[in-house]
């Protein structure tokens, strides 16, 4: 945890006078991802979980399959370095390259996404779960995080079942959370079918785009979502739950997945 926050003076001003205290603030770390030695991306991310998220980017941009590909993978925490090697070592296309972005992922995540990747097949998942259901598994997640409580700064993830919390991380980028979330799926053989995605964080079209990719059919946020996640949401089959806040439920899309209690 230490290595997530920085402790550092401040000034609190109250309307009772000011006093010289210390704070805990989130640590922001430049991270960039080398795939079969070309320098794909650099991310601004949190220092912890590197592993997970370099290859969880990978594997959410399409330029990763399964942990079969993987060669080998080197961490340089130094100089915030994660280097992959695949089976695959062919030159990657010239626009993609072109398209790295420099993010913590707070409006537009690093990615390499088009309005034309907004296809594929639906997730046709039954799954099925309670409001009790979702309630529950949100009050767990919202306390699971340590660095938020600190600090305030970071967004969080969960993979679930209709039960429980099985994958957790945080990140001062919830694209980065989520994407590590992934990354220890694919190292871990963790499978992510029928499961649940709880995120902290507004559900934009890539974050919607990231789930349905891993035939996720039901993503629950505390946050809103955007006109186009929710567009994505129903046109590829995921049940969007947003505002999930207290005993309250926003379901915009697909709702038929959300069952009454005791019904």
């Amino acid at each position: 945890m230490d290595n997530e926050v920085e402790k550092i003076p401040i000034l609190r001003l109250t309307e009772g006078g000011r006093r010289n205290i210390e704070d805990m603030v989130a640590r922001e770390f430049p991270l960039t991802i080398i795939l079969n030695n070309q320098e794909l991306v650099t991310l601004l991310c949190s220092p912890t979980d590197l592993r997970y998220l370099a290859i969880g980017f990978l594997s959410s941009e399409g330029l990763l399959g399964g942990k079969d590909e993987i060669k080998k993978i080197i961490v340089d925490d130094w100089r915030g370095v994660v280097r992959v090697e695949t089976e695959e070592t062919g030159e990657l296309a010239r626009e993609a390259l072109f398209k790295r972005l420099i993010t913590s992922g707070c409006g537009r995540g690093a990615s390499f996404y088009s309005a034309n990747d907004a296809t594929g097949p639906k997730v046709e998942s039954q799954l099925e779960m309670s409001a009790h259901e979702v309630f529950t598994l949100v009050g767990e997640f919202q306390h699971r995080s340590w660095t938020y409580r600190a600090t305030g700064g970071v967004h969080s993830a969960a993979l679930c079942d209709t039960k429980n919390i099985l994958v957790f991380s945080e990140d001062i980028g919830r694209h980065n959370a989520i994407d590590k979330i992934f990354g220890e799926c694919v190292l871990k053989d963790i499978p992510t079918d029928e499961r649940i995605i709880i995120t902290s964080g507004r559900i934009s079209s890539e974050i919607l785009l990231k789930v349905a990719k891993k035939n996720i059919p039901i993503i629950i946020s505390k946050s809103a979502p955007t006109d186009l996640g929710v567009k994505l949401a129903n046109d590829l089959g995921v049940t969007l739950l947003g505002f999930v806040r207290g005993k309250r439920i926003n379901a915009y899309t697909n709702n038929w997945r959300i069952v009454c209690d005791g019904k």
